[in-house]
């Protein structure tokens, strides 16, 4: 009996030590991947936080507690700057989106010489914002670029001027040029989720006598409605954060007309050398954008319950 006993608990221990190691390997094959992200992302953003506290000096800095996020609620150019950026994000996305939905559902359909389309539909994708920036600014140029004697011609302008030195029109330069370069991205992930859709769904509801509209509607949206809610999401936040074309194209000119926040936190960061109203601000809008995700998180897990 005690032979018994002992052989038990001399059994029990490598099925513990087992128990243990399962636990503990997944980890480590995870350290490295960890190790980065804490090095590369938390370690900055807690740095970041850290300087929205202090006041910085050309020689030193001081801490100030919550000063730097009292100093932004009078500062009319960060009103203005938020305006700007919901203006930006929403016309970006809203074209981009609708565009490359469009783009997915043409891609999706076989016809000849698909492959070609495809293959320049993602180019603009594989351009280096900066350069895309360059070239959107030479075309929007009256003396170099074709853009503004065509709006004259069209009956938009009264003259071809420079689009992107007009307050009332600068904004519109950048949003151009952003949503040529974000199209790609919306077709790309649009088109493989149109892939996943069996397409015994749609020769059921054919055979059903629905129509081309009504197989969109009740086949196909309610299957890419968390696909797209994910994209909306990701390509919100994207936008949002998105400084290259603006500063390229316009510098947040004219007279602030296109100065969004990631603009205005270079501008205050890296000229007004001001690194802790910079931080407070940036602080700010990664607030705004973690509401926004949370808030679409919840809308995406209520769409996958019901599809």
């Amino acid at each position: 009996m005690t032979y018994a006993v002992s052989e038990i608990r001399s059994a029990g221990r490598p099925r513990k030590k087992r128990l243990s190691h399962a636990a503990i390997e997944p980890w480590l094959y995870l350290s490295p991947a960890i190790a980065l992200l804490v090095v590369v992302l938390l370690v900055p953003l807690v740095i970041g936080v850290g300087y929205s506290f202090r006041k910085f000096s050309a020689f030193k800095s001081e801490y100030v507690g919550l000063g730097q996020y009292q100093a932004m609620l009078p500062d009319p150019v960060l009103g203005q700057a938020l305006v700007n950026t919901l203006w930006w994000t929403a016309a970006s996305l809203f074209f981009q989106f609708f565009l490359g939905l469009g783009l997915a559902l043409l891609l999706d359909t076989p016809f000849r010489g698909r492959k070609i389309v495809q293959a320049v539909v993602f180019l603009p994708w594989a351009v280096p914002s900066f350069l895309s920036g360059l070239t959107w600014a030479w075309l929007f140029n009256p003396i170099i670029g074709p853009l503004p004697h065509w709006l004259y011609a069209l009956g938009l302008k009264a003259e071809p001027t420079n689009v992107l030195s007009d307050p009332s029109t600068a904004m519109w330069g950048p949003i151009v040029a952003n949503v040529w370069f974000g199209i790609p991205f919306f077709a790309i992930t649009l088109l493989a989720a149109l892939k996943s859709i069996p397409s015994e769904l749609h020769e059921a509801a054919a055979i059903d006598g629905a129509s081309p509209w009504q197989r969109f509607t009740k086949v196909t949206l309610p299957f890419l409605a968390p696909t797209i809610v994910i994209t909306v999401m990701l390509r919100t936040i994207w936008i949002a954060t998105f400084a290259d074309l603006i500063f390229v194209m316009t510098e947040g000119g004219p007279a602030g007309s296109t100065a969004t926040v990631p603009v205005y936190i270079y501008v205050s960061a890296f000229k007004s050398l001001d690194k802790g109203y910079a931080s407070a601000v940036a602080v700010l809008l990664l607030v705004l954008l973690i509401v926004y995700a949370v808030a679409l998180i919840g809308i995406r897990r209520s769409l996958v319950r019901h599809v």
